[in-house]
């Protein structure tokens, strides 16, 4: 620990320099007149070759924080986001409602209209925006989707505010956190500013499991005759990967993702059976839900009413959601990290006498496994052929461009059943509040973040409009990020399509097969988005042409280059 000094500096200044001592590497950010005094001190310390979190211009506040989402997904640092006082704050607020349900840590900042008037404060009101901008309360458009909201209220604290904003993000179960600036007070003259490097105030270690409901936990698992794991999140923490694999094979219990958000077992695994935890429901007499917020829908399948029901996660009962009344015999707290080893540990020493059950059950699961894998084989041989392109196909031909460390991006209907998936940390499907749009940014900051691996973003038509491809586009060749989009291009909103037929199967929508508002009416040109910015497009409509266009496409990538495939595909 030792003390550092800025000497005749600005609140300005010391705000970035701190941001950066506490290992910051990006502001992604979309200026407005309250970053005068920000930018002032970034041309400063660059000048004076000092350190700064470097400076992304992104031309829209949804594709910023998506950025940061991205870039922290792949590399567990959290990055920090600027925005321009309400109106920033108002375009981010979908990708802020990502980051807070899929326990993403994300330093979100906005600057505060200035509030004086007259009184010779640097950085008072100088335009007319300054009258109509100001809110009561800017805070309460996303305080429901923050841990912590604050405003910087003077030099005095700006240390214990950056270190507050961090930890707080960075504590399980993390997320979001909102910091607005005024611009009086980042304009605000210091003769000095000192601060401790590293930082004194540490982030509180993860919750551990309490062993005596590991012990329980096992228990209730090695009673049952057909146990299933059923999560979406993990493998979030890469490490969890090999653990949830050791005991899964271990003690033949099958895992099966809802809706992944991650890859949580290799789908090469023994243990890896499928995407659809309904279908295990009837016969398991143990459910273990793995970090998973939304493990079945009561109102179309539930698990039998003599199954035990574990839940396991940072925060088994998702205390920030209004109402979640899974049934639960045992809720355990903890990090899978930390949990699934104690686990397999507390299992290990009831194996010996369940060992017979144990091999029986990995044959029926065998069988299981071969059975399921053979009518995702009968899928793919019927999509291969058809016009539209169907989307087994699709995710067929980009499966066999990819190599096992490409990171794959999905807010499209890429079909999982069809991808092989074997090292941690390649795909992400991250949009866990449903706010459309934030692939294209998550894409962008994984690309950012590792600059050597191929990153292959995949999107929806709906998806791709609400990702703000231009300027999405525009910061992949600002920062020469050569990011593969791959559009899926179905002239549908598939899933107000599909949930209207849900609700009212032979209903009048359903006989019209014409649903209003669920079409686009015109077939739009996406390939032509990306040459706006310099980059590679073309339009896919024949199901022969798919692997070279994907050839293509990601030989202008290799070159350095982004491109875009826009797939002419079938909807649901």
């Amino acid at each position: 620990m030792s003390t550092k000094k800025l000497e005749q500096t600005t609140a300005a200044e010391a705000y970035l320099t701190l941001m950066a001592d506490r290992g910051v590497d990006y502001l992604f950010a979309n200026a407005g007149t309250d970053f005068a005094p920000l930018i002032e001190a970034m041309s400063k310390i660059e000048i004076n070759g000092g350190k700064l979190p470097k400076p992304i211009t992104v031309p829209h506040e949804n594709v910023a924080v998506s950025m940061a989402l991205g870039y922290y997904l792949v590399t567990g640092k959290p990055q920090l986001v600027m925005v321009h006082v309400n109106v920033g704050t108002a375009n981010a607020v979908c990708g802020v409602m990502n980051a807070w349900r899929g326990n993403v840590p994300i330093l979100f900042t906005a600057g505060r209209t200035p509030y004086s008037e007259e009184g010779g404060l640097l950085g008072e009101r100088s335009g007319e925006i300054h009258w109509p901008q100001e809110m009561r309360d800017q805070g309460a458009m996303l305080r429901e989707f923050v841990k912590w909201d604050y405003e910087l209220p003077n030099t005095q604290v700006i240390e214990a505010s950056v270190d507050r904003a961090i930890n707080l993000a960075m504590a399980e179960p993390k997320g979001p956190i909102y910091l607005t600036l005024p611009r009086e007070v980042l304009a605000t003259p210091m003769e000095s500013f000192s601060y401790t490097s590293p930082s004194r105030r540490a982030t509180p270690s993860s919750p551990f499991p309490d062993p005596s409901a590991i012990e329980q936990a096992a228990d209730m698992i090695a009673r049952a005759e057909n146990p299933v794991i059923i999560t979406s999140s993990a493998g979030r923490d890469t490490r969890e990967v090999a653990y949830l694999a050791t005991l899964a094979e271990s003690f033949a219990i099958p895992v099966t993702q809802r809706k992944p958000r991650y890859m949580a077992l290799p789908s090469d695994h023994e243990m890896h059976l499928g995407y659809n935890p309904d279908a295990f429901l009837d016969k398991s007499d143990c459910v273990i839900v793995l970090e998973c917020d939304v493990p079945w829908i009561p109102s179309k399948k539930a698990p039998r009413p003599d199954a035990k029901i574990i839940h396991i996660a940072v925060d088994p009962l998702y205390s920030a959601y209004p109402m979640r009344s899974f049934p639960s015999d045992l809720g355990i707290s903890g990090v899978l990290s930390a949990t699934l080893p104690m686990l397999a540990e507390a299992l290990k020493h009831r194996a010996g006498k369940h060992r017979d059950a144990i091999e029986a059950r990995r044959k029926r699961l065998a069988e299981t496994r071969a059975n399921q894998r053979a009518r995702w084989a009968e899928m793919l041989d019927k999509g291969r052929t058809q016009t539209p392109l169907h989307p087994a196909w699709i995710t067929h031909c980009i499966n066999e461009v990819k190599t096992p460390d490409t990171i794959l991006v999905k807010e499209s209907p890429l079909t999982w059943e069809h991808l092989s998936l074997t090292e941690p940390g390649t795909f992400f499907s991250s949009g866990a509040a449903g706010g459309l749009g934030w692939g294209l940014g998550a894409s962008l900051g994984m690309q950012m973040a590792m600059p050597k691996r191929r990153v292959i973003c995949t999107v929806g038509d709906g998806a791709y409009m609400f990702g703000n491809p231009v300027p999405a586009h525009y910061v992949a060749a600002a920062e020469k990020l050569p990011l593969l989009t791959i559009v899926f291009n179905n002239q549908m909103w598939g899933a107000v399509k599909r949930n209207t037929r849900e609700v009212y199967p032979g209903g009048y929508a359903a006989k019209s097969n014409r649903e209003p508002l669920t079409y686009f009416d015109i077939e739009l040109g996406f390939e032509k988005a990306v040459e706006t910015a310099g980059g590679y497009g073309e339009r896919v409509a024949d199901p022969a042409e798919m692997p070279h266009a994907l050839r293509r496409a990601m030989d202008v990538v290799e070159s350095g280059n982004q491109a875009l495939l826009n797939v002419i595909c079938s909807g649901p």
